[in-house]
């Protein structure tokens, strides 16, 4: 009990203070902002004291409270995660005193869904809800501010175990239907697995907030790491997603995007590859809008490894740097979980058991610490977009997860030689969405994933929009609201492309759009209806109030199948971005400037193979000299996270980018003081912009430092002494 009280006072001390007004000097940031954070169960260790906001220490065991009381010594935010899907649950017990494999998702041939022996994907009962908040309070005793509740995941094909029966029948208030045995079956089974995770989040949130509050006067916050809605779609997996939203105890999300995700394969024009840059560029983007419209929070994650540890540094580095500058590419989003477990980035061997395994190399790790530094200045205002068609959308909604498992693959068609229809690998690969949004992506056009459910939601949700794609053959309005709010955007000017053949068998389920009054044999039908075009409008161009509405009777998956089909696909948006007054342009790149940084990436499988030149007086962040450039070229396949000197004070004094933080800044009458600090054993290399040329950089401790200034850009680069991790300097001129 000491040990936590001594816990309690240190945050007292360090994190029950005002938050002051955050520092004018780029870089220098207060750590109670928790711009960035990262992940891990074991005690503060320097060689990987990453020096960011807040650290999540993993696991809910009470031994745990040393290890979070050693970083919090550290100036660290003090977060926990934890798993509400599995875990380390072995002393759970229900009512009948049975164990935690008593909730174990199954399969339909009987076997469990494991995470590992003996811990498995649960049935998230109430009995376990309630054992999980026990569970927790010891945690909170211990100080902690916030709470992770991870990967809420319950996978489409289970749903026939015992303990799911008994929560279908309290729900639907019926006997238990196997989920494989209709589309109906399979789509009820899915929308109770939803209801399932978003209950067990509010009982764990409302009871962990009221026990913080009554006990300490702290107002807990609940966040929830989970994979993007496009992976979970993609994977086969069912989770609360949007619905989170609706939930008032849940304070934001963790974006789970790394390379093990968007190096999913997908098919662009006919072809399975995989296609991480532009699969993490729609994860991303989907998950901005988990809190587009509310005061929640997102963190963007990124991991410079990660879960499969066979690949070599070089894949990794390009894999990762594939995904950190798409989730740069999503400008409404500034906080960032910069890696999980930095222990294995920063302590493990590559590939893994293997004679050619090595350590990181000394330059990565500099470049590394570089970029974690650097996220912690992306809440930039000024934003713009460099020659892209922007205000194009593809809906994509919850439930798309309702309907990626059996019967879905039997009763798809064997081939693909009807446009109208879905085959099994359509399914497989998640054609359907990747055939509406891979052709604009590819040919520079950063269409946005859109979630539908938010529609009825927020009513000015799509006011930034010009065209709207939109498909009911891989996803289904939830309520008749939805084609209502659509009908009125349209009505006030938008351009909505619908995209369907209703050959889905999903259509046949018993919802709302043929239930009641209701006797629409699709909910594409529904929408049409309310948009004035009769219930099985042709193919063609309609117009509706202001707007304009176009038809395209094929499956969306069709136009994943061939180049001609892609091009096709194209012509129909080049035609609804000229109704909508919106100049459509198509090219091999992606460039957004946020504020002084440029980030852009050269595509692939696009209009042209001609590199992408930038010009401007650029220092490039994933260089860890940080030299400064006056132009770059980036080949196909690459992308470039720029700062542009030409965008910063030039008579100022302040931070460039450095691999180690900034803790001070302090000017002086004749030169500029700071602290710098890195994990142990990283060189420290800055670039700072001074007003002129400096006359001397000095150590606190080791004396004179050697310096390159560079007058085009009135900025000085020098490396810290090695092996120093913690770096006093004084800059004069």
């Amino acid at each position: 009990m000491k040990r936590r009280t001594r816990l309690i006072g240190l945050l007292t001390v360090l994190f029950a203070l005002p938050l002051q007004a955050q520092e004018t000097v780029r870089l220098v940031t207060d750590r109670r902002l928790e711009l960035t954070g990262f992940q891990d169960p074991r005690p503060y260790t320097p060689a990987y004291d990453l020096r960011n906001d807040f650290v999540m220490m993993y696991g809910i065991h009470e031994s745990r409270i040393p290890a979070l009381q050693s970083w919090v010594a550290q100036g660290y935010v003090p977060h926990l995660m934890t798993g509400i899907a599995w875990g380390d649950y072995q002393d759970f017990r229900d009512i009948n005193d049975r164990d935690i494999m008593s909730l174990s998702q199954m399969m339909a041939n009987g076997k469990e869904r494991l995470h590992g022996p003996r811990v498995p994907y649960v049935v998230p009962s109430i009995t376990f809800a309630d054992y999980l908040a026990e569970k927790l309070k010891p945690m909170i005793d211990a100080g902690v501010l916030a709470i992770h509740l991870e990967e809420p995941e319950f996978w489409a094909d289970t749903g026939f175990s015992p303990a799911f029966a008994r929560e279908w029948q309290l729900y639907y208030h019926e006997p238990y239907v196997r989920a494989d045995s209709s589309p109906d079956a399979q789509y009820k089974a899915s929308r109770l697995k939803y209801y399932l995770y978003g209950r067990a989040l509010r009982r764990v949130a409302e009871a962990c907030k009221e026990y913080a509050l009554q006990k300490y006067q702290r107002e807990l916050r609940i966040y929830v790491p989970t994979h993007s809605l496009v992976n979970y779609t993609q994977w086969a997996i069912v989770s609360p997603q949007s619905s989170l939203i609706d939930s008032s105890v849940v304070d934001g999300c963790i974006a789970q995007i790394w390379t093990g995700t968007s190096r999913t394969a997908n098919i662009y024009q006919g072809k399975v590859a995989e296609r991480t840059f532009e699969t993490a560029f729609l994860e991303y983007g989907v998950m901005q809008e988990l809190v587009r419209g509310t005061n929640r929070r997102m963190w963007f994650l990124a991991d410079p490894i990660e879960d499969n540890p066979r690949y070599d540094w070089d894949d990794y580095r390009v894999n990762y740097k594939a995904t950190l500058i798409a989730s740069l590419l999503q400008p409404h989003i500034w906080h960032y979980e910069i890696c999980p477990w930095p222990s294995r980035i920063f302590l493990g061997r590559y590939p893994a058991r293997s004679p050619d395994a090595k350590p990181i190399p000394p330059a990565y790790a500099t470049t590394l610490c570089t970029v974690f530094n650097q996220l912690r200045d992306m809440n930039q205002p000024d934003v713009e977009w460099q020659d892209a068609t922007h205000g194009v959308g593809v809906f994509l909604a919850d439930s798309g997860m309702f309907q990626r498992a059996e019967p879905a693959y039997r009763l798809a068609a064997q081939d693909g030689s009807d446009p109208t229809t879905a085959e099994r690998k359509d399914i497989q690969h998640f054609s359907a969405f990747y055939g509406l949004s891979l052709p604009l992506l590819k040919h520079g056009v950063p269409v946005q994933p859109v979630q539908l459910d938010n529609v009825a939601r927020f009513p000015s949700y799509l006011r930034d929009y010009k065209v709207l794609v939109l498909s009911y053959e891989f996803i289904k309005p939830q309520t008749p609201a939805i084609n209502q709010a659509l009908a009125e955007w349209v009505a006030q000017g938008g351009v909505l492309l619908y995209v369907g053949a209703d050959t889905d068998p999903f259509n046949t389920i018993t919802d709302w759009w043929n239930t009641g009054k209701n006797r629409y044999e699709t909910p594409a039908q529904h929408l049409f209806d309310v948009l004035g075009l009769g219930r099985k409008a042709a193919e063609g161009r309609y117009t509706f109030g202001k707007g304009h509405v176009f038809v395209q009777r094929k499956h969306p998956a069709y136009y994943s199948r061939s180049p001609e089909a892609a091009d096709a696909y194209r012509a129909v948006i080049r035609q609804a971005a000229g109704t909508a007054g919106l100049p459509y342009r198509e090219h091999s790149f992606l460039q957004l400037r946020r504020g002084p940084y440029v980030v852009a990436a050269c595509l692939r499988e696009s209009v042209s193979e001609t590199p992408l030149e930038l010009k401007g007086l650029f220092v490039d962040l994933y260089d860890p000299n940080l030299p400064v450039l006056d132009g770059v070229a980036l080949p196909p396949g690459q992308q470039a996270w720029l700062l542009d000197l030409n965008r910063l004070d030039r008579d100022k004094a302040q931070p460039v980018a450095s691999a180690g933080r900034f803790e001070t800044w302090t000017l002086t009458d004749h030169g500029v003081e700071f602290v710098l600090s890195a994990p142990q054993g990283v060189r420290i290399v800055s670039r700072v912009r001074l007003p002129m040329r400096p006359t001397s950089i000095l150590s606190a401790d080791h004396g004179r430092i050697e310096y390159q200034w560079d007058p085009e850009s009135q900025t000085v680069f020098f490396k810290s002494p090695t092996g120093v991790s913690r770096h006093q300097v004084k800059i004069l001129w």
